[in-house]
């Protein structure tokens, strides 16, 4: 039997946590998967004693993520990323490698502004990988002016690099569907 390459195992880990993502109904157990911060406004991830030395580590992760994508937009998102990372998003192809990861996260934080909130996460046993997932929010403005939202879920999994750093390996999105209000309207 023949090992997969270091790639090919990522690709492998990513399909199989976004399937358990997919199918996340109840969370795991309390020291693995932080609360959602969405239902109690005032709770902070990363004061909450329930999370685990290695989810609250990914949690902070997560914020020095978001904050630099917030005032730097896609080139501080891109410097974030391996350089064999991947990106998955709604109807795109797979964008494999940090040079065309940072190719197509071209945008200005002035005309688009993307956040999140993790939700969950889990470091692997050995501590060199985890990931984590939440909820995210696009925005900006159309030709007219107009603002713009976009919503939906993401994970991004985690990889300590031979350095001692921290990279994304693999950032995957999905947009929110329609609210079941949304169905019948005309554009």
């Amino acid at each position: 039997m023949k090992l997969p390459t270091p790639f090919t195992a990522i690709c492998l880990l990513a399909s199989a946590l976004l399937l358990a993502s997919a199918l996340l109904i109840a969370p795991a157990a309390p020291a693995q998967i932080a609360p959602n911060p969405l239902a109690k406004p005032s709770a902070n991830p990363l004061t909450d004693p329930t999370l685990s030395p290695g989810t609250a580590l990914l949690f902070n992760l997560e914020a020095k993520f978001a904050a630099d994508t917030a005032t730097g937009g896609g080139k501080a998102f891109a410097s974030w990323f391996a350089d064999d990372a991947m990106t998955l998003s709604n109807k795109q192809a797979a964008v494999i490698g940090k040079a065309k990861i940072a190719a197509d996260a071209n945008w200005d934080p002035k005309q688009y502004q993307l956040t999140w909130t993790p939700q969950g996460g889990q470091m692997s046993p050995a501590g060199d990988m985890g990931f984590t997932w939440g909820h995210y929010e696009g925005a900006s403005k159309d030709h007219n002016g107009n603002p713009v939202t976009t919503t939906g879920r993401y994970m991004t999994i985690w990889k300590k690099l031979p350095d001692g750093s921290w990279k994304v390996a693999l950032d995957s999105s999905n947009e929110e569907p329609p609210s079941a209000a949304d169905c019948c309207k005309l554009p």
